[in-house]
This record gives C-alpha cells, sequence and structure tokens, in this order.
C-alpha cells in the first residue's frame, strides 16, 4: 500500500537507525546535529540522519514543550543521549559544538535561523518548501554563497535512484521531444479541519515566537502544528508543500529554464473550514521550450492515470510516468516497436536516508549538496509563482534575472513578504 505524508509521520523508528546506533563512529568523523523545531517531520528527518554512524543530536529545539518532550523520549528509546532542549533556536546556532542546524520548522521559520546558521558557520540542513517567498529564499541562496556553507533542501526525491533514472532518460531523449509535463498531487486524506474558535495558547507553548516573522493573530488551534501549511500568514499550501516535490523532479529532467509567464486558476470549492489556501487548483507555466502543468485536489485520490500523485513527461515518442512507486515509459501508438519499460522504487525511507548520506558527504567534501540552495531556490521560486498569478487573480511575466513580476504590481510585491518587528531578514 502507497503511504501518504501522514502515515510515514506516524512511523517510529526504522530498523536502519537502530542499525546505526549499533556502530558508534570515531570522535573525529562525528557530526553533531542541532534540531530546530520538533513537528511531525522532524522525526523523519532524524532518522535519516541517525541511519548514518557519524550523527548524533547535540541540541533540540522548540517553542513547545510537548513536542520537545516527544523527541527527547523518542530519542532514548534508541539509546541516544540526552540533548540539551532550549525554545529559543540561536541557542542552538550560538552553540561551538553543533556543525549541522537542521530546520524542521514551519515553513515561516525557514529562512531566518537558516541565515543565522550560516552566518555563524553551521552547514544547514532544511526542510521544503525553502521558505514562505521568494525574497527569502534569494537570501538564504545568497548566504550560502557568500558563506561557503554546505546547504541541503529536504526535497528528498532528488536522491532517490528511480527519481534520477527517469530524469536521465528525458535529457538523454529516449521520448523524444518533450513539449509538456504534468505533475499533480490528489490527496484524499486532507480532510476539512473546522472551524474551532480562537481560544487561550496550550500550556508551554511561547506562541509570540511560534508567530515570529508573522503576523500577530490570537491563538487558533487550525493554525498550529501540522494544520499551519494551509494559512497564507505561515505556508502556501499545496502549492508548495506538494509542488515542490514534483515540480522538483520536472526541472531537474527538463534543465535550469525560468518559466516566461505563468496563470492560474482555483479556489475553496470543497472545504468548509477556516483554511486559507485552495483545495483546487491548476496552475499554466510557459517555459521557453515546454509548458508545465501543476494541479492538486483534496478530497480526491483519482488523479490522472488513477494516480494520487506523479510527473508525466510527454515526449513525441513515448510518455514517462513517474511517482512514490516507481517509472514506466509507455510508446506512442505510432510508436510500439518501442521498448516499454518499468521501475519499482526504494522506499520512502531508504531515498530519505540517501539524501541525508549525501549532505554528508558533501560536508567532508565542501562540494555542493545534490538539493543545494541554488536548485532549491529555483524549484521553490517556480513553485511560489503558481500562488502568485492565482492571488493577483491574472497572468503574470516573469524576469528570472531581476526576480520580478514585470507585468502586475500585485504579484510583484508577493515576491517577498513584511516581518513582524523586531525579526528581520538577514
Amino acid at each position: 500500500m502507497e503511504r501518504t505524508r501522514r502515515a510515514f509521520l506516524q512511523t517510529s523508528l526504522t530498523s536502519a537507525v537502530l542499525v546505526a546506533g549499533a556502530r558508534p563512529a570515531a570522535a573525529s568523523d562525528r557530526v553533531r546535529i542541532g534540531l530546530i523545531g520538533c513537528g511531525g517531520i522532524s522525526v523523519a528527518d532524524t532518522n535519516a540522519f541517525l541511519a548514518h554512524a557519524e550523527c548524533e543530536i547535540a541540541a533540540i529545539c522548540d517553542v513547545d514543550d510537548a513536542q520537545i518532550n516527544k523527541t527527547l523520549n523518542r530519542l532514548a528509546q534508541i539509546g541516544r543521549k540526552h540533548p540539551e532542549a532550549v525554545k529559543d533556536f540561536r541557542r542552538v546556532v550560538d552553540r561551538k559544538d553543533v556543525d549541522v542546524c537542521l530546520i524542521c520548522t514551519p515553513d515561516h521559520w525557514h529562512a531566518i535561523p537558516a541565515i543565522a546558521a550560516i552566518q555563524a558557520g553551521k552547514d544547514v540542513y532544511v526542510e521544503k518548501p525553502l521558505a514562505t517567498s521568494i525574497a527569502e529564499g534569494r537570501a538564504m541562496r545568497d548566504a550560502a554563497r557568500e558563506f561557503g556553507r554546505v546547504c541541503q533542501m529536504g526535497t528528498h526525491w532528488r536522491s532517490g535512484p528511480h527519481w534520477g533514472e527517469a530524469a536521465e532518460m528525458v535529457r538523454a531523449g529516449k521520448l523524444g521531444k518533450v513539449r509538456q509535463v504534468r505533475c499533480w498531487a490528489y490527496l484524499d486524506w486532507i480532510r476539512d479541519i473546522g472551524n474551532p474558535p480562537d481560544g487561550p495558547v496550550p500550556s508551554g507553548v511561547d506562541y509570540d515566537m511560534w508567530l515570529g516573522p508573522a503576523p500577530e493573530r490570537p491563538f487558533n488551534p487550525n493554525r498550529f502544528h501540522f494544520n499551519f501549511r494551509w494559512f497564507w500568514d505561515y505556508a502556501n499550501g499545496l502549492m508548495t508543500d506538494w509542488g515542490v516535490h514534483l515540480i522538483n523532479i520536472a526541472l531537474w529532467a527538463m534543465g535550469p529554464e525560468w518559466p516566461k509567464s505563468i496563470l492560474s486558476s482555483g479556489g475553496k470549492y470543497v472545504l468548509q473550514d477556516n483554511s486559507e489556501t485552495p483545495d483546487t487548483q491548476i496552475a499554466v507555466y510557459d517555459f521557453p521550450s515546454y509548458t508545465l502543468i501543476w494541479e492538486h485536489q483534496v478530497q480526491a485520490g483519482l488523479g490522472p492515470d488513477r494516480r494520487e500523485h506523479g510527473v508525466m513527461f510527454t515526449g513525441a515518442d513515448a510518455s514517462l510516468l513517474v511517482h512514490t512507486k516507481g517509472w514506466e515509459v509507455i510508446a506512442e501508438p505510432q510508436k510500439r516497436g518501442m521498448i516499454e519499460m518499468k521501475r519499482e522504487a526504494k522506499t520512502d525511507e531508504t531515498v530519505r536516508a540517501a539524501h541525508a548520506r549525501n549532505f554528508l558527504d558533501c560536508i567532508k567534501s565542501r562540494q555542493p549538496a545534490v538539493e543545494n540552495l541554488d536548485i532549491g531556490h529555483h524549484v521553490s521560486t517556480v513553485a511560489h509563482l503558481g500562488n502568485l498569478a492565482l492571488r493577483s487573480k491574472s497572468r503574470i511575466e516573469w524576469d528570472a534575472a531581476a526576480e520580478r513580476v514585470t507585468n502586475n504590481e500585485v504579484a510583484n510585491r508577493l515576491v517577498t513578504r513584511a516581518y513582524r518587528a523586531p525579526w528581520k531578514l538577514g
């Protein structure tokens, strides 16, 4: 059975972690990690790092005592030493015994700690999307370049063998000229989250710190753990949450082009809750040599080819469909002499551990990681542009060199975002 994000995040411990824990590395080889953000994705990411013998968790940080306690208990269960727990990320960044900052916060808290860590001489692994705005992502990329740090965005499919094989077949011309790429996520496990009233901040939560640079709002449980991604203050909905994964594969195969123009349509047609981002959306990107289509729906699991998610490359000779279970090549009716192929995938846990392995190897070699922030910024920006077109209700034109929308000032203002005082970017 294909595992959804929610099912994966509920997984406790992988066998790889247990094996790695039995093989301690020499002290000189150890990589000491400061975990910033102890929510659901931190389980998958810390498991991925602890699958490698040289890794240890030196410190953890979260604004919620409950999240801290869950993480400490989980680490204790696999025999890991008790790291220091703090509620201010700056105490992790300032530590001399931290080599890597692993940032697993909500999206609106990616840029500030990442840049602070880079400036403090740390290498950084940051979850996707890179940030909540294009300007933040640019600042993160520029900081990594200026300070020469190794950084990786947590789009782990970039380290999956079958994803790489699919991208290489496209680049090698095995499908003929590819003129259209279609990416989709139809997620029937995303449910209506209701309309709970604003209420008191839970005990043990530093809510002002949780808000950070985001606008001041009363506490609402739907705007907090996990569901924050459906509110514009903190994230950008499925367009960046899943779109960054799938658009990443499309751009990996199709190359470093930027879209010239983008249009998008969608809205909240099904959900009756207080979430803000669209439950249904289509974005069409006009690249110089092909068209890219993104689409998502919630409470629906039958996407194209009856797949929950995937990327379809349509070539003159054949089409290639790739998803988490594998890939397949299907010849055009007039090209039935072609060999049609299939390939099954490795498990998601294995791919995530491989992404961590690439990052760790690059820390030692000081070479760019497979999903470095130049790539991460490119991918995240393309996803953001779909939302800029949707929110400005227009077809937008993108100047990639200047990183600005040239034909719509409403959309261009969304390239950046205002920060709540006293927080500043960089």
